[in-house]
């Protein structure tokens, strides 16, 4: 099984990023779906989560209404759309799947993790 996230970067506050996480080795619809971040000095949490039907999206109370999380079936990919960025949101984003929950925003229930990604919000 193999997660590659990617679509991080350098911005400023007020701009928008896409990352994409590239799934293989699974079957992808029999998961769930999250990002997590984790900022330098301090515990990896959660993001956002969707639901391997895609009826059913979660989201941190930091980041709900700024981002929004989709995913793409046929592309075995999901994607993390980040609008408003904040410096406070510089962080490695990771991707992260399971199986058995909707609804988890406990890093322990996640069965399989990408390598992260980097977001970095200048003020």
């Amino acid at each position: 099984v193999q997660l590659q996230a990617s679509g991080g970067g350098l911005v400023q506050a007020g701009d928008s990023l896409r990352l994409s996480c590239a799934a293989s080795g699974l079957i992808f619809r029999n998961y769930h779906w999250a990002w997590f971040r984790q900022a330098l000095g301090k515990e990896r949490e959660f993001v956002a989560g969707i639901h391997r039907a895609g009826s059913y999206k979660w989201y941190s109370d930091d980041v709900q209404g700024r981002f929004s999380i989709f995913k793409d079936s046929a592309g075995y990919t999901v994607y993390l759309q980040m609008n408003g960025l904040k410096p406070e949101d510089t962080a490695v984003y990771y991707c992260a799947a399971e199986s058995l929950r909707a609804g988890s925003r406990v890093l322990a229930e996640y069965d399989y993790w990408g390598q992260g990604t980097q977001v970095t919000v200048s003020s």
